[in-house]
Formats: C-alpha cells, structure tokens, sequence
C-alpha cells in the first residue's frame, strides 16, 4: 500500500517528481504508438467472426419467413426473424421493434432529426421553440452530446451515481421545465463507467411526470449482451424500460436503441429502435419518404448465422475470452500502482467496453497529453461531459478492447506514471 501522496512533505514530492521525471524519460524511449481513444474490437474480435460471411452466397435461399424476398424492395421495418432477434436482446417484443440499418447511433440522429424538424406524434416541432434542452448524464457517451451541439440543443448535466443518474435532479428538471424534451442514457455497462442502472431507478425514468408531452428518454442500450463473465452472478441485468413506462402509463416516453455493431463487423451490423406503436407509426410515415428499405440480406445473414439470441450469448463469450484479459490486465496495474495513494479512483465493470478513472481535479488534460507524448493515445480529457467541460478536469475514459493484453499492460504502466506525475506537478504548485 503507497503512501497517500497528500501526507508526504515537499521533499518527499521533489524526490518523487524527480524519479518520476526519470521514469517518464524511459518511458519514452520505448517508442509506444498505442491507441486507447476509442472502444473499437480487436483484430482477433473480428476475424472471430469471419465465418458469419459464408452464411449467405449466391446458391442461398433468400426467402424471409414472411415469404419477402430479401434482395428486393419492400418490408420497410426489418424481417420478421430479425425483429425477433434485436428484440430478444433488448428484451422486448417484436411488434414494438425496427429493425434499421448499420448503426444505432444513425436512428438516434434520426429521431432526434425527426424531433426537431416534424415533431412528435403532433406537437411542435422543437426547431420551432425558443429554447429546447436536453439532460445528459456524465461521464457520458460523447457522440450523444455531439448530435445536441449539431442541433443547437442546450445540454444539462446531471452526474452520474453508482445506480444511475441523480434521479432526484432528473425528477426535478422534467418535471418542472417543459423546454426539457429528453435525456440520453445507456443503462447497462454505461460508457465510459461500467454502471448499471439499478432497478429503482429504471423505474423511476419510466414513471417520471413530465411537464412537457413530447419528452422522451433516448435509451442507448448499447451494451445490452456485453458482458465480460460467463458467471450469470456477474452479468448485470436490468428490467425492460418498454414494458416499464407501459406499466406506468408513459408507453410513449421511450426510444430504446441498439445495434449488433460489436457483436458481429463494426459498421456492417444492424440495429434496432424500439418504442410503442404510436411511435413507430409516427416514424414509418418518415422512413417511407427517407429510404426505400434497409438492407435486408444482411439482416437475414445475422439471423442465419445466430439462429437465435442463444446463439448471440455464445457467440458474446468468445469475445468475453478475449476482452476479460485486457481489462483485467489494466485492472492489476491500476490496483498495484494507485492503490493508496489518494490520486485516483477507477471502476471495475462486469461488462461493455471501457473503464473509467477518475485522477486528481486539475489534472485529467495533463495526463492525456504526457501520454500522447509519449506515445499512447487516451480520449481527450473533457469528452465525457456536454461541451467538452469536465467541470473538475479529473475524469479520463480508458478503451482497452483494441491493444493485446501485453500492450494494455504496457500502456496501463505509462498511464499510471503520467497520474502520477501530473499529481506530483499539482501538489508541488500549491
């Protein structure tokens, strides 16, 4: 167990900055070119599924189970089997379910897109009001804030708990300003934390009051099969926000979204929205002057290819087998090196694709750089909250699925040298 880094005297730190100093000088010489930024699959993820590209070829039965054939047009809103399957990982039913094309966050735009220009089920279109506002938990996903920058949106910080989002301040925003529309969330594994939202609080979203009747919860299950133990103790669960807000009386407050984009090829999986069926029928209206059809021979491929959701669970496993090591790996070098020191915390997810460390206020932006000098890359510091604005400059996103575990052990030694240091740097400046 180190010494609390706050209890040593100014000689202390001076000798320590100066090996530390010493270290990162070392560290550079190695030459690293790691790159943590994003949560991408590995190599070895995706050519474990390279398989998934025999399933269809040109002697193939292409004929859906509602007897559509799938290389032509019609069947605007997914094949039947496919509608099963991506409703079957968000753990709803079928007929609330459309099966889209790539990529979640494409529907997610859309719908907002929708939202702004057309407006929900008859209210008004929200490029017509003279404030629209959206609460964003954080650390949250970046790419989310980014669709509220791109439409002028202003964006709320609510923080985030070790349940969910502050769920009194959420009850307090919506019900109260009728310029709040909605909020992002990914309940389970969220990025960059890990948490999962407890069940008291899936229940809270789904009975929230809110003053304004097109508010809507953008619910980003993302990381829905994602888990990284095989143990069922270690894999999270959370009830269906569907059949939730349903219970609740709110069946139109929910957009829930997902995608096999890690699961099967990033950027060549489908993806899914699921909502109650006034919502869906409002988005049908749009998608049939938007697109003459997503691609169904790629929705019928991942059916072929899974079978089922069971097939989709082992298939999860094998990349559990090759992401559990690297998260481990940086677990063991955060817990030896960090342990004790006061400077730093981090979480421990039981699945999803990042962990999230939390150093000193003051110093997330001078890790990150010390690391891209030398020689690992870390997503920026601020990126995780709305506006790139870490109010506390302490919050530092770690995706360690694209390095081998080697690599991970050896960009996590660097990243905890540049904690370190940047803390040594802070304390000594006081």
């Amino acid at each position: 167990m180190s010494k609390p880094f706050a209890e040593m005297t100014k000689e202390e730190l001076e000798a320590l900055c100066a090996q530390l100093n010493q270290e990162y000088k070392e560290a550079k010489s190695k030459g690293l070119a790691l790159n943590m930024a994003r949560g991408k699959p590995s190599p070895a993820q995706l050519d474990m599924g390279m398989d998934f590209l025999n399933v269809i070829n040109s002697e193939s039965d292409m004929i859906a189970s509602d007897n559509s054939d799938t290389r032509n047009y019609g069947v605007i809103d997914g094949i039947p089997e496919a509608k099963k399957l991506m409703a079957d990982i968000m753990e709803t039913s079928p007929e609330n379910v459309i099966v889209c094309g790539n990529a979640s966050l494409n529907i997610m735009y859309d719908t907002f897109s929708r939202a702004f220009t057309h407006g929900l089920l008859g209210n008004t279109p929200w490029c017509k009001l003279d404030k629209v506002k959206f609460l964003c938990p954080a650390p949250g996903y970046d790419r989310h804030f980014a669709i509220c920058q791109h439409f002028g949106v202003e964006m709320i910080t609510i923080p985030m708990t070790s349940s969910g989002p502050d769920m009194d301040l959420v009850e307090d925003w919506v019900s109260k300003d009728s310029a709040v529309k909605g909020i992002w969330c990914v309940p389970k594994y969220s990025n960059p934390q890990g948490i999962t939202y407890s069940e008291e609080t899936v229940k809270r979203f789904a009975a929230l009051k809110p003053a304004a009747p097109d508010f809507r919860i953008f619910w980003d299950n993302a990381y829905a099969i994602h888990h990284l133990y095989e143990e069922e103790s270690r894999q999270d669960k959370i009830p269906d926000i569907i059949s939730e807000c349903e219970k609740a009386g709110n069946s139109d407050m929910v957009f829930e979204f997902c995608s096999t984009s890690k699961v099967t090829f990033a950027g060549a999986g489908i993806s899914a929205i699921a909502s109650s069926k006034a919502n869906l029928d409002d988005m049908r209206k749009s998608m049939t002057v938007q697109t003459i059809g997503y691609d169904k021979i790629n929705q019928l491929r991942h059916v072929r290819y899974f079978k089922d959701i069971n097939g989709i669970r082992m298939h999860m496993m094998k990349h559990a087998a090759l992401l559990r090591p690297k998260f481990e790996a940086c677990e063991e070098v955060l817990s030896k090196e960090l342990s004790g020191t006061g400077i730093a915390t981090w979480t421990v997810p039981n699945g999803g694709y990042f962990i999230s460390l939390d150093v000193m206020p003051g110093c997330a932006k001078r890790v990150v750089a010390l690391c891209k000098e030398a020689g690992v890359t870390l997503t920026g510091a601020g990126a995780t909250y709305p506006y790139k604005n870490d109010p506390k400059d302490s919050n530092i996103r770690i995706a360690p699925s694209y390095p081998s575990p080697d690599e991970m052990a050896q960009a996590t030694d660097l990243l905890v040298l540049c904690v370190k240091l940047a803390a040594v740097e802070q304390l000594l400046s006081v």
